[in-house]
């Protein structure tokens, strides 16, 4: 699935204080970056002669010397918060849980980065198995691509969400590296892998998840968005929740992964955070998309949109699909108007083995996450209370009862949507 970016609304895209640096020259021997990279892309321009070209050529490369300045002064301040605990930070006191390594310690981990160690690839960089024998702790170790635009940012964003936060339904930090153009970052290792791998595009010899699996990982991944916007002070917009960012642990224990695009939510009277529109395309809230207003709302429409995914099998877009399918909301929302549509929607390789009751309870709730107006959409500890209330009504194959049928539909409506599921 490839990120992109919506608009071009060019304010700053950080939320802790920096100063001015000179950046080292970054390596870029690396040239061929995967599709799906984030960026944020600029609208179009135009200029009236050659010399207003040049007057704004030479305006966009001091910006990107400004930025690339205060990138290096912010990694800078994610090291004096790993050495010194944060104390004397210009960022914060923050309590960092995470190491600092040093490069030849990641070699070592990584066999030099052995082909063999490699688990997976991305718009980021790649992912390696590591082992570190002071702790003898296997670790997932993220090495990002030094050609990245957003790289730096996204780096120092991820250590510092990941090095103040502890959370069962979040992924655990064990350290990270920012030695000369290297950045890699030290994960618990989830064996696994992630829920797109275990949701699409299966292997003949590979077990799709059942109806009680697919609950448990959507109320567990609410459970960690729940932290991040409602415990965590000051409260974070996840801002990239998908399916690939959902790690499976044990019992598929799921945890959110991946923090380069959070972002320090609203505070006081204010209702947004103005941005420069990120994510990938299929789960990006349509309001964000379109203003660059950032909001907690904004991660309830993906939530919403991992829900669908996890009752229909189907991808957020997919182009395999006719067109009027491609994109995963626009085909369901008019079939949520009709309770005759509702078995249409499951995922076939469910095999009809899921509750009729539950099927309606799931798509009410990700109908409302995935409403066009943001206040339409729950609040995410409501979303939570729903999905629970889904996990302890397991399925049962031998209970004929479970598969009855009822008349309704699935409208937006109001009030508390864990109240009005468990009406249905």
């Amino acid at each position: 699935m490839g990120c992109f970016g919506c608009s071009g609304h060019s304010t700053d895209d950080s939320d802790f204080p920096r100063n001015k640096n000179n950046r080292r020259n970054a390596n870029n021997s690396n040239k061929n970056k995967p599709h799906d990279q984030r960026q944020a892309v600029s609208g179009p321009s135009s200029c009236s002669s050659s010399s207003s070209s040049s007057v704004k050529n030479a305006s966009k490369e001091s910006v990107r010397k400004e930025e690339a300045s205060k990138d290096e002064e912010l990694l800078m301040e994610v090291r004096n918060m790993s050495l010194h605990g944060g104390e004397d930070s210009k960022v914060g006191k923050a309590i960092m849980r995470a190491q600092l390594f040093t490069f030849d310690q990641v070699i070592a981990a990584t066999g030099n980065f052995r082909s063999d160690y490699l688990l997976g690839e991305g718009g980021f960089g790649k992912v390696y198995k590591g082992f570190l024998e002071d702790t003898n702790e296997v670790v997932a170790i993220k090495q990002l691509d030094q050609d990245s635009l957003q790289g730096s940012r996204e780096f120092a964003a991820e250590v510092l969400t990941l090095s103040t936060a502890e959370h069962p339904n979040l992924v655990k930090l064990i350290g990270f590296c920012a030695e000369d153009e290297q950045r890699l970052l030290l994960y618990e290792y989830m064996p696994l892998g992630s829920l797109e791998n275990h949701l699409h595009d299966l292997s003949p010899d590979q077990k799709p998840l059942d109806w009680n699996t697919r609950m448990e990982i959507a109320a567990g991944a609410a459970r960690g968005l729940e932290y991040l916007h409602v415990k965590m002070k000051p409260p974070v917009i996840y801002r990239d929740l998908k399916c690939s960012n959902i790690l499976l642990g044990e019992g598929y224990h799921a945890r959110l992964s991946d923090f380069g695009l959070a972002r320090v939510g609203p505070s006081g009277d204010k209702t947004h955070v103005s941005t420069r529109v990120m994510g990938t395309y299929g789960y990006c809230a349509p309001d964000y998309a379109m203003t660059g207003q950032l909001t907690f709302k904004s991660d309830i429409y993906s939530l919403g949109v991992v829900l669908l995914e996890l009752i229909t099998g189907r991808k957020a877009v997919d182009y395999s699909k006719d067109r009027n399918e491609q994109y995963l909301v626009a085909w369901a929302r008019p079939l949520f108007k009709d309770r005759r549509n509702f078995s249409q929607m499951v995922d076939p390789l469910l095999q009809g083995q899921y509750p009729m009751k539950g099927l309606y309870q799931a798509l009410a709730v990700a109908a409302m996450c995935v409403q066009e107006q943001p206040n339409m959409r729950p609040a995410i500890s409501d979303v939570v209370m729903a999905l629970n209330y889904l996990t302890v009504q397991k399925y049962d194959p031998n209970n004929s009862a479970q598969s009855s049928r009822r008349s309704m539909t699935l409208s937006p409506g109001k009030g508390r949507v864990a109240d009005r599921v468990k009406g249905f």
